[in-house]
């Protein structure tokens, strides 16, 4: 059956009255309009609800079960259009989003903090998780958005990039490479790199770009965070190639950090699951990350004052 909910209200108030005109003044319609209405109806539900004499309206025994049941059915669907559309303006909810070690690390936290500032009603819920598994809780639905290192594959994602940061090299103090204000990627060839493993979205792109230049490494250590591969340079046991956002906010004291080139970015993206519109509520936490990583646009690596008085090109 094709009822609408026009159809449902003209009816209703038809029974009320008893009287076209003045079911039509109810609900704005003209006498034609409601005849029209009660006509389709009934029509949809092969059954005669109305006798219409030129004096009165008569409901039929179909009509009376119908109008008995028809006012708490309306007031229900109203009560839950009207909670839905209240959605849309809500101010407290909770937001479920994964994001990868170095975001979840570097970016997120400063996203929390904001959000509760700014929105206080909405709890904003992280879960740190390698990337194939941030992609797998997206499209499981289990969270309402991830934060993720170019996923590469997107057929099943909406994306949308937010922050491009270039790879840096991070070496101890006393490797030839520190002396250089700028690094090349073919000045690597040879070298024992400490990398991030193959579970890091950073992984893949690095080493693309080590390819792509066609530097011959050997991979001394794969990792999962890059504080370990700092302790591990500190222990002089090679160099590496990390993102720019995996730096501390307080710098590398012990490890000289120098720009990469060409540069070679890694494109931080939110993802969710396509065909799959966000909730008011967590739309209005995407903004926010994608605002927040706007401000953290990320130049080249400089060398230190010091470093460079005794640098080489």
């Amino acid at each position: 059956m094709n009822v609408t909910l026009r159809q449902l209200t003209v009816f209703q108030s038809v029974a009320a009255t008893r009287n076209f005109s003045r079911a039509g003044a109810l609900v704005g319609l003209t006498q034609p309009a409601v005849s029209r209405c009660i006509t389709e109806l009934e029509a949809q539900l092969g059954l005669k609800l109305l006798n219409r004499t030129t004096r009165e309206v008569e409901l039929t025994d179909a009509g009376r079960s119908l109008a008995a049941r028809l006012t708490r059915v309306l007031e229900d669907l109203e009560g839950t259009l009207l909670e839905v559309r209240g959605m849309a303006t809500a101010r407290r909810g909770r937001v479920r989003v994964a994001s990868s070690p170095t975001l979840s690390a570097n970016l997120m936290p400063d996203c929390i903090a904001q959000c509760q500032r700014l929105m206080p009603g909405l709890e904003l819920v992280l879960l740190d998780r390698i990337q194939s598994a941030v992609l797998a809780s997206v499209l499981s639905g289990e969270v309402d958005f991830g934060v993720v290192i170019d996923p590469g594959e997107r057929e099943a994602l909406e994306c949308e990039t937010i922050l491009a940061e270039p790879f840096c090299l991070a070496c101890p103090p006393g490797h030839r490479l520190a002396r250089k204000r700028q690094v090349r990627w073919t000045d690597l060839a040879g070298e024992a790199l400490v990398l991030l493993d193959h579970a890091s979205g950073s992984r893949r792109l690095i080493d693309q770009a080590l390819a792509g230049h066609q530097v011959h490494c050997s991979v001394a250590q794969e990792v999962g965070h890059p504080t370990t591969i700092f302790r591990m340079l500190d222990a002089g046991l090679g160099i590496s190639v990390i993102p720019t956002l995996a730096l501390p906010p307080e710098g590398l004291p012990r490890l000289a950090v120098r720009p990469l080139l060409p540069r070679v970015d890694r494109e931080i993206v939110l993802v969710h699951r396509r065909n799959r519109a966000l909730a008011p509520m967590a739309q209005a936490a995407w903004n926010l990350v994608r605002d927040m990583a706007a401000q953290r646009q990320v130049p080249l690596v400089r060398p230190s004052r010091e470093a460079k008085a005794g640098s080489s090109t």
